[in-house]
């Protein structure tokens, strides 16, 4: 029996349709909000990993004063000794202790948060035994870029530099046909723009001083790491695929990245589970090779080179399915015809 014209069903329906656009859509505001604002509001020192070194009283003092959840103290032999653990990267900084001096060594290219936190807290330390205060920075960020400008500006570039290829070259070779051809462009496209952004940032602006190659090539690794799986997400799914990897990427990869503060400034627990993400991983690599010649990159590179493998193995099953569908219908047509 047909519904009469006029009467509110369609208009019932379709109301129906509008308000569940409009709550999903403030949903995913909120969500994004969640995202964005809570690492941000519960960031802080959490667990630093610092060095001590001095008189055995005097250590044993300040690491009872900096025991909680703040800090991860190590005590060390000598000064020497210090300064080689934070160059290697087993600890972000330090604090020597001797009669009337107190030394605060920071690395703030290996988060500037940290160090600051770690000058004021020397600072306390030297009011306390009325000692003078010394800050020698082992790991600056560069003279032309004192403050990291140049460094902390990357994330969004390096993201959207995996989608946006992901999603140009989905359209412009869609299909089965053109699988191959999307692989392709998207490494080609990785290697390209990991090696100009990294002219740019190095030549250009003068933030990086690490070696520019090595540098690059993981840039570039970030890059691909993006591209392969949101474009094996996109081949096996569709744009159903693709979405579900681009919110996971920016509602979860980006905030939870550490890109400029380092990981040990985010909450327990998000910051190890920001790392295993791309854009955490990223940055994490540009950190060691840019500023560290290269000290705590292996880490970040095989989790890249995961992501690489996992989008690589998603295009194969898609290339696999597409396969077998058109042998499917190859018998048909042959029918048909």
């Amino acid at each position: 029996m047909h519904q009469p014209a006029g009467t509110p069903g369609p208009v019932i329906g379709q109301s129906r349709k509008l308000a569940i656009v409009v709550a999903g859509l403030a949903a995913v505001v909120v969500t994004m909000l969640c995202a964005f604002a809570l690492p941000s509001i519960n960031s802080g020192p959490n667990d630093l990993p610092v060095g001590v070194t001095g008189p055995q009283q005097s250590t044993t003092t300040v690491t009872k004063t900096l025991q909680g959840d703040k800090w991860d103290v190590t005590t060390y032999d000598s000064e020497a000794r210090l300064q080689a653990a934070i160059q290697d990267r087993e600890v972000l900084g330090g604090i020597v202790l001797a009669p009337g001096r107190v030394t605060a060594y920071t690395a703030t290219a290996g988060g500037p948060q940290a160090a600051a936190t770690l000058t004021s807290t020397a600072t306390v330390i030297a009011k306390q035994q009325r000692a003078e205060v010394t800050v020698t920075d082992l790991k600056p960020f560069t003279e032309d870029d004192p403050k990291g400008a140049g460094f902390s500006s990357a994330t969004l570039p390096m993201i959207f530099g995996g989608m946006f290829p992901a999603v140009i070259l989905s359209r412009l070779f869609a299909g089965h046909s053109g699988l191959r051809l999307r692989l392709i462009g998207g490494v080609a496209f990785a290697l390209v723009a990991g090696f100009a952004a990294t002219a740019f940032l190095q030549y250009g602006t003068g933030s990086f001083d690490g070696n520019y190659l090595m540098t690059s090539l993981g840039v570039s690794l970030g890059m691909a790491s993006l591209v392969t799986t949101l474009l094996g997400l996109e081949t096996l799914m569709g744009m159903a695929g693709f979405g579900l990897g681009a919110v996971v990427i920016m509602l979860l990869g980006n905030p939870l990245s550490g890109f400029a503060s380092g990981p040990h400034w985010l909450p327990d627990g998000w910051a190890a589970f920001g790392q295993l993400l791309p854009p955490g991983a990223a940055g994490s690599l540009l950190r060691s090779n840019a500023f560290f010649d290269g000290t705590g990159a292996g880490t970040p590179a095989l989790t890249l080179s995961a992501w690489v493998v996992l989008g690589l193995a998603l295009m194969l099953v898609a290339d696999r399915r597409g396969a077998q569908a058109a042998r499917a219908v190859a018998p048909q047509s042959a029918l048909a015809g």
